[in-house]
């Protein structure tokens, strides 16, 4: 349930019962237990406006709250704050509500739109490295997110596939002859290959050059080679993402090549539009308040990425029909997408109702606080990462002897890739990103590897319990109502994280309750003896809609659990 919804319409019908026209959106959470469980803290622009004093607004507020059995009581602090307090009884019948549904009382959205992801976008003829991590791994999230919550989405692999560096590749690929293609095994060092020929070859330079021509051109022996090299790459990728457990797959590649023949009518709809301008030789459109236009064809009559982004945003409005296209990249390009998503809305290929919006991230660090590479200064491969992962993981492993070497193969696959994972998702994702090997596979702190032991724990009870669970859920104590108050606020921080396209709302949020549940079970047994059954049936409520939720809630980051640790 939407608590916080629930709040805001009962101080909405109280202002209306004042005859004050004024959309609430002000009460949230209170932060601290001494303010209660939420605060509305509208009061003080009331009073503004109506030129009251704010806690004479904020008394009479209180005096105008409709009848509730949801709060228990409601005082005033400060200036003209507002504190709630739910009440015990209210919550606790209401996650016996939401412990009986199959989605823990989240509701899908009313109105739901389609919405375009667009994430991962690895370059083809090379293998995926770590710059492409955070890309897939939070792309990959904010899809699952909004496709939970009802939205009909479509994830996007934006991958570059055209350009001058596939005529290099296919010149090379000719110059070392009949079965070369045996060469293509290791893309990375082919690639490489090419490359110095291409930096210290003049002729092989311009023979590239040609061959970039010729495949713009349609002839078949580069698109066959051409084809080749996609093939394989595609076929690379697949392997990380399997190995990310990411829902990425062919169907969802759009490649810029896919929008080539559509370049030559932007430029032409741009100028017809009256947009594009002239300089020195390029086309471009200048934009208000940016002393650097955005080039749209330069001066060779070559294309650039602003071209592709710009026939992609009309594909996706106009073809698609997206109401929301979020492009997560690196925050290095935030200039960029700023002038391209304005130069949509002038050319009318984004209208006012699509939202247009870049979900940028910062650069992945190791813990010296440099981009992170191999030790000899190399970019690393992004397989290697996963599998060096799966290994340590193996490391964390506290009961070895109680499981075969598949099982462990498989846990260590299920914790490494979890960590890496959760790692990422629990910052905010505009910060740099410190990779830590030790933080992310430890048993303390807001890692997966905590979430997931707090899981094993409560299923291990269940499974020596044994039997079906029949009672009533009471909050017997503080502890447990401040645990049953957090479960009931999972649909609040899926909407949020949705909306600000922020899955450290969802970690931050598991992190709380699973500490809160390790608090619980220290203190409040549940299989022991002396336990009454009437409060062992609501501890086990209680502690299955706790694993239930974890279990949820890391779904949706594309993070798996295990029944045993």
């Amino acid at each position: 349930m939407q608590i916080k919804q629930e709040l805001d319409a009962l101080f909405q019908e109280a202002l209306t019962e004042m005859g004050i026209d004024e959309p609430v959106s002000s009460v949230v959470e209170a932060g601290k237990p001494e303010f209660g469980d939420y605060q509305f803290n509208g009061a003080m622009a009331l009073a503004k406006k109506l030129g009251k004093n704010p806690r004479q607004i904020a008394q009479e507020i209180v005096d105008h709250l409709p009848e509730t059995p949801m709060l228990s009581e409601t005082s005033i602090a400060g200036p003209g704050f507002v504190n709630l307090r739910l009440d015990g009884n209210w919550l606790a019948a209401e996650l016996q509500k939401s412990g009986g549904d199959e989605r823990l009382g989240v509701g899908r959205v009313e109105d739901p739109i389609r919405v375009v992801v667009d994430y991962s976008s690895p370059n083809m003829a090379k293998e995926m490295h770590v710059g492409h991590l955070r890309s897939t791994i939070i792309g990959d999230s904010l899809a699952n997110l909004l496709s939970f919550l009802g939205n009909d989405v479509i994830r996007q692999n934006h991958i570059g596939d055209w350009g001058t560096q596939f005529g290099m590749l296919i010149a090379y690929l000719e110059e070392l002859g009949e079965g070369a293609e045996g060469n293509l095994k290791d893309l990375e060092e082919f690639y490489k290959a090419a490359k110095r020929r291409f930096d210290e070859d003049e002729a092989f330079a311009n023979k590239s050059r040609e061959y970039v021509v010729k495949l713009q051109g349609g002839d078949v022996r580069c698109l066959e080679l051409w084809e080749d090299f996609i093939d394989k790459s595609l076929g690379h990728c697949e392997e990380v993402y399997s190995k990310l457990h990411v829902g990425l797959t062919r169907e969802h590649v759009k490649a810029e090549s896919s929008y080539n023949e559509e370049l030559a009518q932007i430029v032409e709809d741009l100028k017809e539009k009256g947009l594009l301008q002239e300089s020195r030789g390029a086309r471009v459109v200048f934009i208000e308040g940016d002393e650097n236009p955005l080039i749209i064809q330069k001066s060779d009559g070559g294309y650039l990425y602003a071209t592709t982004d710009l026939a992609a945003i009309r594909f996706r409005v106009h073809t698609l029909g997206a109401k929301r296209i979020a492009y997560v990249v690196d925050a290095r390009q935030a200039g960029h997408f700023q002038q391209v998503f304005a130069v949509a809305r002038k050319a009318g290929y984004a209208p006012e109702d699509v939202k247009l919006e870049h979900v940028s991230f910062g650069m992945m660090l190791d813990k010296s606080g440099r981009p992170f590479k191999t030790r000899d200064g190399g970019t690393v491969k992004l397989i290697q990462l996963l599998d060096e992962a799966v290994e340590r993981a193996k490391g964390a492993i506290t009961q070895r002897d109680a499981y075969s070497e598949e099982e462990i193969e498989k846990i260590a696959e299920i914790v490494g890739i979890g960590a890496v994972k959760y790692s990422d998702l629990s910052i905010n994702r505009e910060s740099n990103y410190i990779f830590d090997w030790d933080r992310m596979l430890s048993l303390e702190g807001n890692t997966s590897l905590y979430q997931q032991y707090a899981y094993a724990r409560i299923r291990s009870i269940l499974r020596k319990y044994g039997k079906e669970i029949e009672g009533t859920l009471r909050l017997e104590d503080e502890l447990q109502r401040r645990m049953g108050l957090k479960l009931l606020q999972l649909e609040d921080v899926l909407r949020s994280a949705a909306r600000d396209a922020m899955p450290h709302y969802i970690t931050s949020y598991l992190y709380d309750l699973a500490t809160i549940f390790m608090k619980f079970y220290e203190t409040h047994p549940i299989l022991r003896d002396d336990v009454p059954e009437e409060l062992r049936q609501s501890r086990l409520l209680l502690a299955k809609q706790t694993a239930d939720t974890l279990r949820m809630a890391l779904e949706i980051l594309g993070i798996q659990v295990l029944e045993r640790l």
